[in-house]
């Protein structure tokens, strides 16, 4: 007799672990999702005014350098090779993200090599920090005052809802920098988009007899007795019904406009001063360089604290959202027959390649060994800044 496994969540972790699940001939799954749609925040569909491909949650491009990932991916749907180039709109104009030679020569108005412009920034930053305790200090002792004010400050605030020196420190090592010309904003081996779109690759991956998928339905915490498991892609907090308060969550909200033509010339600009309330311009045509379309579609991007009925898009990780954290995963821990996965069961920050991948580990790990022995989380939420 198969085992009935339940999961929470038709995003790409839930949806990876069922197919790994399905394949190995052992397991029935029933996947519920309460929105009418799979795919999570990765869902993407045509626009009706202009045909445009939308990622109707915000941009996604998909990056890695997982050879396994990539091929997993492919082989659901063709992707075409697609470099994601930002750029900073500021108080001083419009520049390249991540900040590379081409941003220091013209933010600056000079001509250095990479040697100098090596040296030139080192003398920028504040020698007076050692250990840099949050975001604002870390950007002030590898960048300087004027890069920080113009392309991080005002970002940053309006990002987080927070002062940046109440952020880690680790959010800006994500930010590289770089002593050439590159401006790719992503450094990893393979980056694309599928050209049907990301939902289209989730519903394909659902596609085998094993898996039922229920949409429109939310799997209930208290309904776990149901299955011989259940994998939570959730809210961790909303599993125990937020007994011990709430996890800080950031959320999005999106202004659309239509206008002819080409509207910006890039697919994000991002708007770094303070003063102005959106955080970025996505025109979602320049996701897709190989179609056509006369009109374009934008959406400006307004970020704020997740309230009880908002879309979770990114965890805050603040120091009580921390504490609060340890008392959820020690609750987690002790919960028999649940594993906690992705961004929202994990509460950590997650790209959609390190979703994939942790999710391909683990099911592997799973079709290895008894379900009394399945791992609580696909990977620890403490382990992880």
């Amino acid at each position: 007799m198969k085992l009935h496994i339940g999961i929470a969540g038709a995003g790409f972790a839930g949806a990876v672990i069922a197919r790994e699940l399905a394949e190995a001939g052992r397991f029935r799954i029933s996947l519920f999702d309460e929105r009418p749609h799979v795919a999570g925040n990765c869902h993407t569909a045509r626009d009706e005014e202009t045909g445009v491909m939308v990622h109707q949650y915000g941009p996604h491009i998909f990056n890695t350098s997982r050879e396994d990932v990539w091929e997993y991916v492919n082989k659901w749907g063709k992707f075409e090779p697609f470099v994601n180039r930002v750029k900073a709109h500021t108080e001083r104009g419009v520049f390249s993200l991540p900040i590379n030679l081409l941003t220091i020569n013209q933010f600056f108005g000079k001509k250095l090599s990479p040697h100098e412009a090596r040296d030139f920034v080192g003398a920028l930053s504040d020698p007076t920090i050692r250990e840099p305790k949050n975001f604002e200090e870390q950007a002030l002792k590898f960048l300087g005052g004027e890069f920080y004010k113009n392309f991080f400050y005002g970002y940053t605030k309006k990002q987080w809802g927070v002062e940046p020196t109440n952020l880690p420190a680790s959010i800006l090592r994500r930010l590289p920098v770089r002593f050439n010309y590159d401006d790719n904003y992503y450094n990893q081996k393979y980056q694309g988009i599928p050209i049907s779109g990301y939902t289209e690759i989730v519903k394909r991956i659902l596609d085998h007899p094993a898996i039922e998928v229920r949409l429109g339905q939310r799997l209930e915490a208290e309904r776990k007795r149901d299955f011989d498991h259940v994998f939570w892609s959730g809210p961790m907090d909303g599993f125990f019904k937020f007994r011990l308060g709430r996890l800080g969550y950031r959320t999005l909200a999106f202004e659309r406009f239509v206008e002819a033509g080409d509207y910006q010339g890039n697919p994000v600009i991002n708007y770094c001063e303070e003063e102005i309330p959106f955080t970025r311009i996505s025109e979602h045509k320049h996701f897709a360089p190989w179609e056509k379309h006369e009109l374009t579609v934008c959406f400006k991007e307004y970020s704020k604290l997740c309230g009880k009925t908002d879309t979770p898009y990114y965890p805050l990780r603040l120091t009580h959202d921390k504490d609060l954290l340890e008392r959820y995963a020690g609750l987690a821990e002790k919960e028999e027959g649940v594993t906690f996965i992705g961004r929202l069961g994990t509460y950590r920050y997650l790209d959609m390649h390190v979703v994939i991948s942790e999710s391909l580990d683990l099911a592997q790990k799973c079709l290895s060994s008894p379900p009394a022995a399945w791992p609580r989380f696909s990977a620890h939420p403490l382990h992880s800044s």
